[in-house]
């Protein structure tokens, strides 16, 4: 494994993710592997394995079915396959469990696991099992595999409920709009209902509606059209829309407002609107998405995979980001960028905390509290030393005195 997590094995062969916190039995599983000449990535656990298939689409995902010390009832597996399987009814996954997992196993092939593994194993037995795995099963799955991963990440109730809402509609031919803050996931959210469709399979042709050369794209037959922007259309132009979209066509379309868009055009493009929560409501998911923001940069520049200290943590939760988790996301590759080392502080996200009108004085609480939490958390980290605290978030000395009479620290 090489400092980035990615394996630098042959292009050829089949790409495996191995989802295991034991060091021992990942290095002897990826070295049968490599001289299979497959290629292997390695997760220690749920929340990097769900980071890994976000950016990467695996042609075997080998899941070991428990992680937390001590624990052998395999729940932790048979969740994190429930979400993998979820998310991509048609992954190959075969689970990996000791001999006396077998009734666990049995669970894990019940839930939609392809095979299973047993500790010990031969690299012959285990080279044949995912070669197996990796065939297309004869029986039709409820969703063809799209081309690339449209995954949510997060844990957040909020971020729960729209899975759900995904799983719900996204196999249905509805015309579905996709509100919410931008930079919130929108386009993402578009992408994962289309995976969840029976059509795929087939490219969803993107068409930004503010664009006229743009237009044409819509005598291209497609089963699913993603329309952007139909409520920035006047009345006419939407009627125009109305006239021109295929009458066998879904359309999936991505606004700021659903209220922007005219009955008769909602009726055919809006039947539901699922709206995407911004960052602001969905717990700690920033730092969960900041983690995995800072695998996928540090495996493009060639960097250390970055761990946050506990001021960058507070800074990525107490927010706000512009432009939303795209925002989280460029602020994090910025930080990986400038910084030395695999630590990020607060002081390498932004200089200074992105200032907002608030709308209320409950809204000027919210962020003085917020800053307040930053602070604390720079003082703590550096043992109250005013002048290294002030370095890491970026002030003076006097400066960060003049917050701190200001909040009674």
């Amino acid at each position: 494994m090489s400092g980035n997590g990615q394996s630098p094995a042959p292009s050829s062969g089949l790409s495996v993710l191995l989802i295991d916190d034991n060091a021992s039995v990942a290095e002897s599983i990826a070295l049968a592997l490599r001289l299979g000449r497959h290629r292997i990535d390695c997760a220690r656990g749920p929340e990097e394995a769900l980071s890994r298939l976000a950016a990467t689409r695996y042609d075997v995902i080998l899941l070991d079915m428990n992680y937390a010390a001590n624990r052998t009832d395999g729940a932790e597996g048979l969740a994190l396959l429930a979400r993998i399987l979820s998310d991509d009814p048609g992954a190959a996954v075969v689970v990996i469990t000791a001999h006396s997992g077998v009734r666990i196993a049995v669970e894990a092939m019940r839930a939609g696991a392809r095979d299973f593994i047993m500790k010990p194993w031969r690299n012959a037995d285990l080279l044949a099992r995912i070669a197996a795995a990796a065939t297309p099963r004869a029986v039709a799955v409820t969703a063809p595999t799209a081309a690339e991963p449209a995954r949510l990440l997060g844990e957040s109730p909020a971020i729960e409920r729209l899975r759900a809402l995904i799983r719900r509609i996204g196999p249905t031919e509805a015309g579905v709009v996709v509100t919410g803050p931008t930079g919130s996931g929108r386009g993402l959210t578009a992408a994962a209902l289309h995976a969840a469709s029976p059509h795929a399979a087939t490219a969803m042709p993107v068409i930004d509606l503010r664009d006229d050369a743009a237009w044409g794209l819509l005598d291209t037959p497609a089963p699913t059209l993603l329309l952007r922007h139909p409520d920035r259309l006047g009345e006419v132009a939407q009627g125009r829309l109305l006239a021109r979209i295929p009458p066998a066509t879904r359309c999936i379309a991505i606004a700021d407002s659903a209220g922007g868009i005219l009955p008769a055009l909602a009726r055919r493009v809006a039947t539901v609107e699922i709206a995407v929560p911004p960052l602001a409501t969905r717990a700690g998911d920033a730092l969960l998405l900041a983690r995995h923001f800072g695998r996928i940069a540090a495996a493009r520049y060639g960097r250390p995979v970055p761990r946050f200290t506990p001021a960058a943590e507070a800074r990525i939760l107490s927010g706000p980001w512009a432009d939303e988790v795209r925002g989280l996301g460029a602020a994090v590759e910025r930080a990986i960028l400038l910084g030395e080392g695999d630590a990020i502080d607060a002081a390498l996200l932004a200089p200074d905390p992105v200032v907002t009108v608030p709308d209320s004085p409950a809204a000027r609480f919210d962020l003085d509290e917020n800053e307040r939490a930053v602070i604390e958390a720079a003082l703590r980290e550096h043992r109250h030393n005013v002048s290294h605290a002030a370095a890491a978030l970026g002030l003076s000395r006097g400066a960060l005195y003049r917050r701190m009479a200001r909040h009674g620290l």
